[in-house]
């Protein structure tokens, strides 16, 4: 990003109101026996997995663990099964992790509902509720038996130390600290933060179901004993949030003074914070009655020069893509956010995919080029909803924010933002001697291809802005020539982000002959992977793009020079970004397509082997 030494400090505060929570420093260990631990729990709806996830999340980021949770469903919109995994570490996570080293199931038929999300491997210790019987010949059909199955009474040790089975996943939060060193002191802190406004008898159940379940996990240890070491000593605090917490924290930084929007999974908590906050800085939200007018009031906010944001996924994006094209043949800019889910369709819309790429890029009729930003998880969505509102206010355009659920929903800790890292960028508007022309030439053909923009109201900047072709002035105009002039303007003044080192990264020798390339959620996975294949002495390289289009030829084939053998990971069927690449650039043929359906995330192990495989191929 380009520094600058000025930052809001409002905003600042802002982002740490929503969501900051304190860390509190700790001494080493004196006995560290796992660095990394990585949990899973799954459950029928109304068992509280997923507040469960975020308890044991909330009390080990608290205990100054890095700390990071998915959690995933089933479709229906009430009920179903509920899933989440927790992936705590003495250092930075990267990603949710591989094969689980702790799996819980509440009962067989919703664990099994999970598939891939949830696997397991001969190193998993599985722990599950007695009364759902011992683990049914579908785990073994898996093809991995965990090397250590512990059957739990949860229910019945529930109901005689809290009176009810409500407070069940406290007894799990007890069993993980007794048998798994989690520090009790910050589950403690946790229930009585979400317990406490509501009844001392509320609190003082959970309070004894998480007794039981520490008692009970040391009365009846594991055969192969674990606990997670203690965290480096940590100062100061860390923010525990999502990505959509860090989506509307972003646009408030960079300024957002309209959002007009309408509720759909997994995007929608973009919109009720900024309900909740936008108002404070001078802005509005305006919760429409369908996709189309959410992205139409948008559109009439940005022309009345304010900067302005819709939010949706893909069955949304199909709607909203009309009006996209007008806020492209009209120059204006527009921040859309499009948190992707498994398509098409309603398809999965519950679950993590990469497969709106293609859609991003080339929806719409006739000839437009729109810039793409990619985040990779929770913390750099900040970053790229600042740079897609720079980049939307700098060129005039509408830029699309792929996130997924994945990133959109999970929680992390990270650490603080540094806002004065950041700038801001305002749209160019005209000087007093363009407006003194008679008429204003909104859409001058200038040298870069960008114009300045006036407003309503503002005197002398009077134009038509409208869907049909028009001329410098903004008059309608069918002709051949004028139309071929302003398609040049609008993908001419885009060519300069191709140049943005800082929108690309990359990691390794530059020379390597292994690499991989990875976007979006998947990136995380390559990180580790990357890291891994290291470690075991490969010369390897990684290339994460934040900008996916339009495509930096530049970039990749750098890349690809000293390329022999690689993998380009994106969880869509078809592998949408390795086949936009062979559009646009000369793909060696060791670089291979790795890619699969949303809801079957890669592991970072599968990669490595994957990747030293490729070795023994003709490049």
């Amino acid at each position: 990003m380009r520094a600058c030494s000025g930052h809001l400090p409002e905003t600042k505060l802002l982002v740490r109101r929503l969501i900051c929570v304190p860390v509190h420093p700790l001494h080493r260990a004196s006995v560290r026996m796992l660095d990394d631990l990585i949990l899973g729990m799954a459950g029928a709806g109304g068992d509280g997995v997923v507040s469960a996830g975020e308890s044991l999340l909330n009390a080990a980021s608290s205990e100054g663990y890095h700390a990071l949770m998915t959690k995933s469903f089933g479709s229906q919109i009430r009920g179903g099964e509920s899933s989440c995994r927790v992936r705590l570490s003495t250092k930075k996570v990267l990603n949710p992790g591989g094969a689980l080293d702790v799996m819980v199931a509440l009962n067989w038929e919703d664990f099994f509902k999970f598939g891939a999300e949830l696997p397991l491997s001969v190193n998993t210790v599985l722990i599950y509720e007695e009364k759902a019987g011992p683990p049914p010949d579908t785990l073994k059909a898996r093809g991995v038996i965990p090397k250590e199955m512990v059957s739990v009474p949860i229910n019945e040790l529930t109901k005689k130390s809290a009176g009810s089975d409500k407070a069940k996943t406290s007894v799990v939060l007890g069993l993980l600290s007794g048998w798994f060193g989690i520090p009790s002191a910050g589950i403690e802190r946790g229930l009585q933060k979400k317990f406490g406004s509501k009844g001392e008898g509320l609190l003082e159940a959970n309070q004894k179901a998480l007794a039981t379940g520490i008692e009970y996990a040391k009365g009846h240890p594991l055969a192969a004993p674990h606990e997670l070491a203690r965290p480096e000593a940590s100062a100061g605090s860390k923010l525990l949030c999502d990505g959509n917490d860090m989506c509307a924290a972003g646009a408030l930084f960079a300024g957002v003074k309209f959002f007009g929007g309408y509720p759909i999974t997994p995007s929608t908590e973009v919109m009720q914070t900024l309900s909740k906050e936008i108002w404070k800085y001078g802005g509005a939200v305006l919760q429409c009655e369908d996709e189309i007018a959410g992205i139409g009031s948008a559109v009439g906010a940005s022309f009345a020069g304010r900067k302005s944001m819709t939010a949706t996924s893909g069955p949304g994006m199909d709607l909203k893509t009309e009006i996209l094209g007008l806020a492209t043949i009209a120059e204006l800019p527009l921040v859309i956010l499009n948190v992707q889910r498994g398509g098409p369709s309603t398809g999965l819309p519950t679950k993590a995919e990469q497969s709106d790429l293609l859609q991003a890029a080339f929806s719409g009729h006739g000839d437009v080029l729109r810039p793409v930003l990619a985040p990779t998880d929770v913390e750099d969505t900040f970053r790229i909803t600042v740079e897609a509102f720079n980049v939307a206010e700098e060129f005039q355009t509408p830029v699309i924010i792929l996130s997924d659920q994945e990133i959109a929903q999970r929680k992390e800790a990270v650490d603080q933002i540094d806002t004065s890292r950041f700038s801001l960028v305002e749209r160019k508007v005209p000087t007093e001697a363009e407006l003194a022309e008679k008429p204003y030439a909104r859409f001058a053909l200038t040298e870069s291809g960008i114009s300045p923009i006036s407003h309503p109201g503002l005197k002398g900047g009077t134009y038509l802005a409208a869907g049909i072709e028009h001329n410098e002035k903004g008059d309608p105009t069918s002709g051949g020539v004028m139309h071929a002039k302003m398609n040049d303007k609008r993908f001419r003044k885009l060519e300069p982000l191709k140049k943005r080192a800082d929108l690309f990264e990359q990691h390794g020798n530059p020379q390597a002959p292994l690499g991989l390339i990875a976007w979006g959620s998947t990136a995380g996975v390559a990180r580790e992977a990357f890291l891994l294949a290291k470690k075991q002495g490969h010369d390897v390289k990684l290339l994460v793009p934040y900008l996916l289009n339009p495509v930096a030829e530049a970039v990749y084939q750098g890349f690809f020079e000293s390329l022999k053998h690689g993998l380009l990971v994106e969880l869509s069927h078809q592998g949408q970004l390795y086949r936009l690449l062979r559009m646009y650039t000369d793909v060696p043929k060791g670089l291979r397509s790795l890619c699969r359906s949303g809801a079957n995330p890669f592991q970072p192990t599968e990669l490595v082997t994957r990747l030293i495989e490729l070795r023994g191929l003709p490049s």
